[in-house]
């Protein structure tokens, strides 16, 4: 580096006048030091590190400058040129040449430019309603039994705290959620009630944005409501989280109740429904 610094200002200013200026720097370099680098040959591994460096930039060009180090050593070592991948790397860093970054995708759980068009929040966490039939909010979750994990989704009445609608599953699919909401929609409609105007809260789970759920409100005539977004609390009643959790428990002591889940059909129904007439009451 400092011959090269020498080199640069030598015709102007003179060997011996700049090293004098750097040895006051505290920079020691003699003008035999000089000269004597300038008429030593090439070291071995300088000339190895020539020879390299046209290896190097030619197996890099000719894969489209794509290659990194690693890439490059195999090539080369394919190629029978033994070199070490340290010495590949150090060459390419004193070249400036590097490959093509493999791109790291960002994980989360909110896709960039997916967000849709959502009804608005109508409650707004206040969880209140002087009649039946006013607010409704509906969840899911997810159960442990002897057969393994289910599903459970549920719709509850604000007003009474009764849960007016549920299903039990094995699957996370639409039908889940909207047989829950198809029951209590019957229910209120087998007794006579007008859910006209009703508000239906969730949060912003897959199943209540589907097509088919949204048009189930729609022909009820029922309003739909949508949680804030990455909010847990947003879309649970209190009563929501633990009203399934004290309904299995009561079915079996030890809290796993015993639902066939493979059987066809309606083993899991079956079992729900009986669950649910007798302890909820609806």
């Amino acid at each position: 580096m400092l011959v090269d610094y020498i080199d640069q200002y030598r015709d102007r200013f003179g060997v011996e006048p700049i090293c004098a200026v750097l040895k006051d720097a505290g920079v020691q370099i003699a003008p035999s030091t000089y000269y004597a680098a300038k008429t030593r040959p090439p070291s071995a591994r300088a000339v190895r590190d020539a020879e390299l460096v046209v290896d190097i930039k030619t197996a890099h060009q000719a894969n489209l400058g794509v290659y990194g180090a690693r890439k490059i050593h195999a090539e080369l070592n394919r190629e029978g040129i033994a070199v070490a991948r340290c010495t590949v790397e150090r060459l390419m860093r004193t070249e400036g040449l590097r490959g093509i970054p493999r791109e790291k995708t960002r994980k989360t759980t909110i896709g960039d430019g997916a967000e849709t068009e959502r009804p608005e929040d109508r409650v707004n966490r206040k969880f209140l309603a002087t009649a039946p039939n006013q607010l409704w909010v509906a969840d899911l979750t997810y159960v442990r039994t002897h057969a393994g994990w289910t599903y459970v989704a549920f719709v509850l009445d604000v007003f009474s705290r009764l849960t007016i609608g549920w299903q039990v599953s094995t699957s996370l699919r639409t039908d889940l959620a909207l047989d829950a909401l198809d029951m209590g929609l019957w229910a209120r409609q087998r007794a006579g009630h007008d859910v006209t105007g009703l508000v239906h809260h969730s949060d912003r789970g897959v199943q209540y944005r589907a097509i088919r759920y949204t048009d189930r409100l729609a022909e009820a005539e029922a309003v739909a409501s949508v949680g804030s977004k990455g909010d847990s609390y947003d879309c649970e009643h209190r009563d929501c989280a633990t009203i399934w959790g004290l309904t299995l428990a009561y079915d079996r002591p030890c809290g796993c109740p015993r639902v066939d889940v493979s059987a066809p059909g309606g083993g899991v129904h079956q079992a729900a429904g009986r669950v649910g007439s007798d302890l909820i009451g609806a």
